[in-house]
């Protein structure tokens, strides 16, 4: 079922409805408090944002003070956007447009404070895997070291001290040629620490994705910034624990998931996956999708017996974060730009995993034995029958 596109979010229709004097106990059970902690933004943030039309929310996670550990604050920013220019457009003046809203997003990000800042799944272009068609669309592939966006954005990561997570369609010129769908992680001080490559990928609907990459082969990085341990979960990786659970193996603290889907496939899904990743691996997650809809030159099917058609979309937003103890923030809209600065101190990660257990009790060994035999050929399922 399609989503309707005036329905702003999940937020403002409790809010709207639900009488006051019960609204804490639903969000309690809903979102894990009764209460959003919120921060104040900056002035100049809040100016950014008026003057460029996006929405702008704040909050934060506490911890226990601790004798033995400092608190370790983190800001994290998460960007949600539509493009900006037709993709009948050449592809710079496409891209061009895009980077122009991004920097004063990132901006507006500095301006309150943010460490790490994410961007959303393939955040350069249009996302145009619904349509099979190979050209203009790989023409916007770079190298994730020296491409265009990187060195765009290894200059504003120097500029505001800042960690940036840079999801992109990659050009591999030292390996054929080929395309990846790829985060690029650029450091605080304006180098490329490294990169992660989508390991999980679609064919579902209109995300025709192997089409033009397949799936990644870097394994599941953590990259130890400054600010702390993160790692990036591409899109599709949200619907397998797998995936989230190896980078708590690898001892992430917060797990950013940028992504592009819509509201007709996967908006029932959304809240649940990431928010449920963050309790099980006692981590922090940072689910980021974009917004608006999106129309092609050609028509393209979506293999539903429906007509084609020209559009993708609605792609929902709704962006959000959660802590290890399972609350989270509110979503951003589901149709408006937005940036989202959550406050967090990760500290809380090694107190939630003391305090539910889960890490003790996660029998890797066991796992390991089970997973090594149902990957062989003559694997038998353990069904017991009468």
């Amino acid at each position: 079922m399609a989503a309707k596109g005036n329905f702003f979010s999940v937020e403002e229709c409790l809010e709207k409805y639900i009488p006051p004097e019960e609204l804490g106990e639903v969000k309690r059970i809903l979102y894990g408090r009764e209460k959003d902690k919120i921060i104040e933004l900056s002035a100049e943030t809040l100016k950014i944002a008026s003057e460029n039309d996006f929405e702008v929310k704040g909050y934060r996670f506490e911890a226990e003070r601790e004798d033995t550990r400092p608190s370790r604050i983190v800001r994290v920013g998460a960007v949600q956007n539509s493009i900006v220019a037709k993709t009948t457009e050449p592809v710079d003046v496409q891209r061009n447009a895009i980077f122009q809203k991004i920097e004063k997003i990132i901006k507006a990000a500095a301006s309150s404070g943010v460490n790490v800042l994410c961007l959303q799944e393939a955040w350069t272009m249009p996302f145009a895997f619904c349509t099979r068609e190979k050209t203009p669309w790989c023409e916007f592939a770079e190298s994730a070291e020296d491409g265009c966006s990187t060195k765009f954005l290894k200059n504003l990561a120097r500029q505001h001290n800042m960690v940036i997570i840079s999801p992109i369609l990659e050009r591999d010129e030292d390996h054929g040629d080929i395309l990846w769908n790829t985060a690029v992680v650029i450091s605080n001080s304006g180098q490329v620490m490294g990169k992660h490559r989508k390991n999980h990928i679609p064919r579902v609907g209109d995300f025709n994705e192997s089409t033009y990459y397949m799936e990644g082969n870097t394994g599941h990085p953590v990259f130890e910034t400054t600010f702390g341990r993160i790692a990036i979960n591409i899109c599709y990786g949200r619907h397998h624990p797998q995936n989230w659970m190896m980078f708590g193996v690898n001892g992430a603290e917060i797990v950013f998931n940028p992504s592009a889907t819509v509201g007709g496939l996967s908006e029932p899904l959304w809240a649940i996956e990431a928010r449920n990743a963050a309790i099980a691996n006692s981590y922090f997650t940072v689910a980021i999708n974009r917004v608006g809809t999106e129309e092609f030159p050609n028509a393209f099917s979506s293999g539903d017996k429906k007509p084609p058609h020209k559009d993708f979309g609605p792609f929902y937003g709704s962006s959000y974060v959660t802590a290890p103890d399972g609350a989270r923030t509110p979503g951003l809209s589901r149709s408006r730009d937005g940036l989202l600065i959550t406050e967090m101190d990760l500290n809380l990660c090694r107190q939630v995993k003391d305090w539910w257990g889960f890490r003790l009790t996660q029998r890797l060994p066991l796992y390991a034995e089970s997973f090594a035999e149902a990957s062989k050929l003559d694997f038998k399922p353990q069904i017991v029958k009468e």
